[in-house]
């Protein structure tokens, strides 16, 4: 099968988005499948055999300049004719995700859309939440055109049905175990991440250092463990990192900045509890890794993290923005050797249920899934709006034979 790709974030960004579409082009390819990504910023020309299209983009300033919008461009259609795709896959589309649901629909091809991101969340606490009826339109509009759409977790399937979407499925949650595994961990990186206090108990946060993800949450229960001698680690970057020194000034709070392959797995293993204040995920890669390398995670009880956490078996959930029950729980876990080595081993287990090529696999039925429905008409066709802003097809496509594996339960 040949795949176009259009993703609204990759490489060299890293985040759970862009983990889950490395790792997937990676099984695509173990599988036999050809893809095309287009992507905004400076990403690599290949992935996985897979051909990177750089799309021209600007910066989401000053809210989030890291985030860059992909504007479409000729190229992008003259790149899309050539590769002749079977079906095109747009990733969280707003900008060139937008752009590549609109080209499927005026070229007629088939569609599968996934949801990562509560985009309309995020608008409220980024403090722009005129912009949540917008958004909630926005993401309504475009993924109601595709044959399939997907979620990354139980909780979210709920959250896309509440925005009116339609045709909605689930994308197996998945983590690599080989990388992320509990004999990564280091005296050395311990060393690091605790500014030479090797011995003190270590609570870590992996991901960005924006706003949305409640870091501040952690400021009291650091605080409150520093009877035991307890330290925090953020590893990672962001928007809000400036804010978060200064807040975090004077407790025992190091910002080791970004880390990636080997060195990341290291630090993951070498914690002895992972924070999750977020209340805005979709699933939780970060808290997956930490399971996997034998890290137990204490987690806010919202969003994806529940489709991850058993709560009291592989980890522990409280309530978001409760920093007096994240401190008992931080401290249970710190305090209790036999009790961080049950919850360890069990999420250790958990996580090496699900691989990546699983979840490729169940991908794929829904690729196969929306071929099907494409043809028997089942799509939502071009409306009127599409044929005037999308650019005319020069070229009509061939399906090629798209039998083969239905998702479970679809």
């Amino acid at each position: 099968m040949r795949i176009a790709l259009f993703t609204e974030t990759f490489l060299p960004k890293i985040d759970g988005v862009v983990t889950r579409i490395i790792r997937t082009l990676e099984a695509l390819e173990e599988l036999g499948h050809e893809v095309i990504v287009f992507a905004p910023g400076e990403p690599p020309p290949t992935h996985a055999g897979a051909k990177v299209v750089r799309v021209n983009s600007v910066a989401f300033k000053p809210l989030y300049p890291e985030v860059r919008f992909g504007l479409p461009t000729v190229g992008i259609a003259t790149e899309l004719a050539d590769f002749r795709p079977d079906l095109v896959h747009a990733v969280n589309p707003v900008w060139i995700g937008g752009y590549g649901v609109l080209s499927s629909r005026r070229r007629d091809l088939p569609l599968l859309a996934s949801f990562h991101t509560d985009l309309p969340k995020y608008t409220e606490e980024m403090g722009i939440s005129l912009l949540r009826p917008t958004a909630e339109g926005v993401i309504r509009f475009l993924h109601n055109q595709a044959e399939v759409n997907l979620c990354t977790s139980g909780p979210m399937l709920e959250r896309a049905r509440e925005f009116g979407l339609r045709r909605v499925g689930l994308w197996p949650k998945a983590v690599d175990t080989r990388t992320y595994r509990p004999d990564r961990a280091s005296r050395q990186m311990r060393e690091h991440l605790t500014q030479g206090h090797p011995d003190a108990p270590l609570v870590l946060y992996v991901g960005r250092l924006s706003r949305e993800k409640n870091l501040e949450d952690l400021l009291i229960p650091i605080r409150n463990l520093a009877d035991i001698g307890a330290r925090l680690a953020f590893v990672g970057s962001g928007p809000f990192r400036e804010e978060l020194e200064e807040m975090f000034a004077g407790t025992a709070t190091f910002f080791a900045g970004y880390m990636s392959g080997d060195e990341l797995a290291s630090a993951f293993a070498s914690a002895d509890a992972f924070a999750f204040t977020s209340t805005t995920e979709t699933l939780g890669f970060v808290a997956m890794e930490s399971m996997a390398s034998g890290v137990p995670v204490v987690g806010a009880d919202a969003g994806g993290i529940p489709f991850v956490i058993d709560d009291g078996a592989t980890g522990f959930l409280v309530p978001p923005h409760d920093a007096g029950a994240m401190t008992v729980r931080l401290r249970q876990l710190l305090t209790d050797p036999g009790l961080r080595a049950r919850l360890s081993a069990a999420g250790r287990a958990e996580s090496e249920r699900h691989s990546w090529r699983s979840a490729t696999e169940a991908l794929v039925g829904y690729y196969h899934q929306a071929i099907e429905l494409h043809r028997a008409g089942g799509g939502g066709g071009a409306s009127r709006i599409v044929r005037l802003v999308s650019r005319p097809a020069p070229w009509r496509r061939t399906t090629r034979d798209a039998a083969g594996l239905r998702p479970a339960g679809s």
